[in-house]
This record gives C-alpha cells, structure tokens and sequence, in this order.
C-alpha cells in the first residue's frame, strides 16, 4: 500500500472519530438541556402544601366550620334532577374526568344561573401568571365577578379543583392556584381581598380562604347529599 492510500485511509478514519465525538457532544448537550429544563419547570400540580407555604410564605390555618353559619339555599329542580342521573353515573366510572363533568360542572353552571349570569365561568382553561415561579397550567375551574365569557378578566374570585378521591392531595395545587389568582388581579388593578378555593370531588368538598398571606383551610367537608349548603357557600363566597 502506498503511503498516499495510508494518509487517505488515516484521514478517513479522524474525520469518522471527529464525527462521532461532534455527535456525541451535541447529544449530551441536548439532554444536560433537557434535564435542567426538567428539573426546574414546574406547574400547580406540582405543589403540595408545604412547598406552597415555603414557596410564597404563607401561613397555613386550619380550621373548623368556618363557613358552617353561612345558610343553604334551594336546589334548582333541574340541578336536582340532573345529579340524580349524574351522579351514579360519575361514581361509576369513577374518573377525575367523569366527576368534574357529570356532577361538578352542573353545578357550578347552576350557581351561574341562580346569580343571573353576573359571573363568568371557565373550565380546563390555562391560566399561566408566573411561569419562572411554577404558577402555570390549567385550572379545573376558575370563577370571575366579570360576566365576560370570551377572556378571563378580574377579579378572579374562585378556584375551584376537581380531584377523583384525595381531596387533601389537592390542597397544595389549589393554594398555589389561588395565589397566582391574587397576583394576578393586583396586576390587572382589582385588589381584592379575599380568594377563595374549593378542592372537591364533586360528591366532597372542601373549602379555603386566602387573606394577604394567611391561607386558612376548612377541615370540615361538605357533602353531596347537602347541596344546598354547597351551593350557598358557593354563592356567599362568589359574591361577598
């Protein structure tokens, strides 16, 4: 072999190498990229209580029956028609989904109606305030004062998360979610001075109240048996 094929198979061979290291090194890039990406991103479902707390600084006060004085009111025929078929139906299948459509959504459509449309309601609607903080991604259902339909505007009033059975493991979401509502009405002007929040699944639910930094959390539960007195803390808290 002569040294001219020599020199042109060893030339070969570095760019072959120099190739695979170039290859290499983009491909490590790309997933150092990704992992910092991953590690750092994060959104309201990503929160539990603590971090929440730890996060914003806030307080945590539990408390019992904070909403019990507040009086029920009557059940519209048709919601009361509607759950009866709904709700076996929801039970059965059993699924965040199924909860959040059959039993939840009617009766905050409900709750619409009963105030004359003076309220806007949106569902699974993304509501991303500040991303570098993790207050990102979809609400389950958010609650304006505002009756415009088309855009969330303020004030947010009401957060309201669907969950399949723990309701406790949602908590930690539904007080981030809140206070990225509070941010985000300070900055569209209307400060108000009160959040609420409901984690529910659809057959429990369980309120919260956020004041300035103090979240405080009702252990009571309130049933679906009782739909009266959902519908008229929902109400109260709607429009207080």
């Amino acid at each position: 072999m002569s040294e001219l094929c020599k020199v042109a198979i060893a030339l070969s061979l570095l760019l072959v190498l120099l190739s695979v290291n170039i290859y290499f090194a983009h491909a490590w890039h790309n997933l150092g990229i990704r992992a910092i990406q991953g590690a750092t991103k994060m959104s309201y479902s990503d929160f539990t209580l603590d971090k929440v707390r730890k996060t914003f600084n806030l307080t945590i006060s539990d408390k019992i029956d904070i909403f019990a004085d507040i009086p029920e009111i009557e059940t519209p025929p048709l919601l009361a028609e509607n759950l009866r078929d709904n709700v076996p139906l929801a039970l059965a299948s059993n699924t965040e989904k199924s909860r959040s459509e059959m039993i939840i959504a009617p009766i905050l459509v409900a709750l619409r109606k009963y105030l004359n449309n003076q309220i806007s309601l949106f569902s699974g609607i993304d509501f991303t305030v500040e991303p570098a903080q993790g207050l990102n991604g979809n609400c389950d259902f958010l609650i304006s004062r505002s009756p415009e339909l088309l855009i969330v505007n303020a004030p947010i009033i009401t957060i309201v998360e669907a969950k399949k059975e723990n309701i406790n493991a949602g908590l930690g979401q539904c007080v981030a979610e809140m206070f990225a509502a509070k941010l985000f009405n300070e900055r569209e002007g209307n400060n108000i001075q009160t959040i609420y929040g409901t984690v529910t699944t659809g057959t429990n639910w369980k309120f919260l109240k956020l004041l300035g930094q103090v979240v405080e959390i009702d252990l009571s539960e309130y049933y679906i048996s009782d739909i009266g007195k959902i519908l008229g803390i929902l109400s109260h808290i709607v429009m207080e």
